[in-house]
């Protein structure tokens, strides 16, 4: 009988956060589940979008910010 596996585990997996026995019984898993390998095609495309999401403020933000400062009379730090 194969392990069911959570959507945490492929999680771990895709991080390398999990032994390498389990590693071994969840490529199984993968191969014979496609509800399962459908899951972890979605997280990996997931995880690549989330990587080029931008942490940064856009420069319009930073003026907006500034001016609205400056409007109140804020000094600057």
């Amino acid at each position: 009988m194969i392990k069911p596996f959570t959507p945490n585990d492929l999680v771990r997996y895709i991080y390398q956060e999990m032994p390498e026995v389990e590693q071994e019984l969840l490529m199984q898993a993968l191969q014979s589940d496609d509800a399962l390998m459908q899951d972890y095609v979605e997280m990996l495309s997931t995880i690549e979008q989330l990587d080029q999401v931008r942490l940064q403020p856009s420069e319009k933000v930073v003026k907006a910010i500034k001016s609205m400062a400056h409007s109140k009379g804020l000094q600057k730090v």
